[in-house]
């Protein structure tokens, strides 16, 4: 399996700073892994949600082989909102967990936007829209009186 090694400075931090080596993952341990965070629909089997941190978090997290003796990373390191590992950082461990993953920027950025368009679709599915005692959607437009063109006699 490849490896890469990164030495990193002190430029996130003097916790940081040290030798890391990661590690190609295997197919089954990748796919296991986006199964883990990925909601399926039970009835037409088609992805309802999919967290992308957690997936890349937990890839970085099997990729990682060596760390600092203090092993600085953790999956809560990775995944905390508030005290997590910096973003330039975090950005450079995905590179190197996709690179050895087989994970194309182009396919990162794809699999990101799908996680966004996701996310507005079912924003969009959860707010609906309003319907009359008819079952169509009603809007203003469709409230307002509508200009006759006919004259009157």
């Amino acid at each position: 399996m490849r490896t890469e090694t990164i030495e990193v400075d002190e430029r996130f931090g003097e916790e940081y700073a040290g030798r890391y080596v990661f590690q190609e993952i295997s197919w089954a341990k990748r796919s296991r892994t986006i199964q883990k965070h990925t909601k399926y629909s039970q009835m037409t089997g088609q992805v309802q949600s999919s967290d992308y941190v957690a997936i890349q978090a937990e890839t970085i997290m099997a990729s990682l082989k060596e760390q600092p003796e203090h092993k600085p990373i953790t999956i809560e390191k990775l995944l905390n909102e508030e005290n997590g590992v910096p973003i330039g950082l975090g950005e450079l461990f995905s590179q190197i967990a996709n690179k050895l993953n087989s994970l194309s920027v182009e396919e990162t950025r794809f699999l990101s936007e799908q996680s966004e368009e996701e996310s507005r679709i079912q924003q969009s599915l959860s707010t609906g829209s309003a319907k009359s005692s008819g079952g169509h959607p009603r809007s203003s437009e469709n409230n307002q009186p509508k200009p006759s063109n006919s004259s009157s006699p």
